[in-house]
């Protein structure tokens, strides 16, 4: 009874090797995006009564939709922000200026339409979709646990953040959950998240992938400065040592200094690549499960379309990793997906050029080595 009312019984009553089959079908299922629709896509703009490719940052969003689409005339049918929840017990250790039970709360509020995202999803017309992951105390009413599976990852500075069965069934309900949401019409998605302490993981999972420093990682998170940011520089490196995670297996990665709302994103991201479907990032959290999915299929780079330069600094270490780079610079740190809700009339407008800018012939403008 138990798992009907916390988890998707269709994932978390698979066992490990279950599991690991299902998130290979998906892995291998992701295809090289269309270069041939992408250099289609960049001859209609280059067409367009202005310089060739002056229009930077908005030419490449439209060729790398048409890449993605797998059409050089994209177009967007409907634009949604996966927000993930879940805690970490590592808040224990100091690293975070808020206490845990502000994720619940801030939760709630995301349901009642009260957070800076409801805000910012409702004025860019997109969905949001709220996953309790795993928030460590129960929530009301019980539908809100339909995909619960751990109450929060375990104290990274003792152990492992999850088993590696509980990575993979976080994981798989990412990728449900985007799997739903593309087959209710929407064909862009974005990454959100809360969880008070996340940003201790996405440091120690950004620090092992890419191989620097936890210093390079590591930001002030919901607000540290002196003895306590160098507290959690301290803890990082202790959760490392202590769950010395393999560097070629990115499960164990994830699982061993990871969350679960981290996971989560990871198998959105990988769930809609393979369906054709590009996702948003927002800051370090999503930058940081993007590292992952990328190590899990580096094919995924192509489908992730970047948002904005977080404060936190860890993202930009994870952005260049992947031959990447923000679009957005607003000095944010708020989290949520806040950044990601940003790009979506970026996304819009783009495409808007392609489909809507007059050509050179249809306006009668005199062309030129321009």
């Amino acid at each position: 009874m138990e798992k009907v009312l916390y988890g998707n019984p269709e994932i978390v009553e698979l066992n490990e090797k279950e599991l690991e089959l299902a998130l290979n079908e998906i892995i291998q299922g992701i295809e090289k995006i269309d270069l041939d629709a992408a250099k289609g896509m960049q001859a209609r703009l280059d067409g367009k009564i202005k310089p060739v490719r002056s229009l930077g940052v908005l030419e490449d969003i439209a060729v790398q939709l048409a890449g993605v689409q797998r059409t050089a005339n994209p177009e967007i049918k409907g634009k949604a922000l996966l927000l993930m929840a879940g805690d970490h017990h590592v808040v224990e250790e100091g690293v975070s200026a808020a206490p845990q039970e502000v994720t619940a709360q801030l939760y709630y509020s995301y349901l009642s339409g009260g957070g800076g995202i409801n805000v910012l999803t409702n004025h860019a017309g997109a969905k949001l979709i709220c996953t309790n992951i795993g928030i460590a105390c129960p929530l009301n009413p019980p539908e809100l646990m339909a995909n619960h599976i751990k109450s929060g990852a375990d104290n990274i500075a003792k152990g492992p953040a999850m088993t590696r069965e509980e990575a993979l069934k976080a994981l798989l309900t990412g990728a449900k959950r985007a799997s739903e949401t593309i087959e209710s019409g929407v064909n862009i998605l974005a990454t959100g998240e809360v969880g008070i302490g996340n940003t201790t993981p996405s440091a120690a999972l950004i620090s092992v992938i890419t191989g620097c420093s936890v210093e390079e990682a590591t930001g002030s998170g919901t607000g540290l400065k002196n003895d306590a940011l160098i507290r959690k520089h301290e803890i990082i490196k202790k959760a490392i040592k202590i769950n010395n995670p393999d560097p070629n297996d990115a499960i164990d990665i994830l699982a061993k200094v990871g969350g679960l709302e981290i996971a989560a994103i990871v198998g959105a991201i990988l769930g809609a690549a393979k369906q054709g479907v590009p996702t948003i990032l927002d800051g370090i959290i999503s930058s940081a499960a993007a590292l992952v999915a990328a190590k899990l299929n580096p094919l995924v780079i192509d489908y992730l379309i970047t948002s904005h330069s977080s404060e936190e600094k860890g993202e930009l270490v994870a952005l260049k990793h992947m031959g990447l780079e923000p679009r957005l610079f607003m000095n944010m740190r708020l989290g949520e997906g806040t950044g990601a809700a940003l790009m979506f009339p970026m996304v819009e407008a783009a495409l808007k050029v392609a489909d809507e800018m007059a050509t050179f012939n249809t306006a009668g403008v005199t062309t030129g080595d321009f």
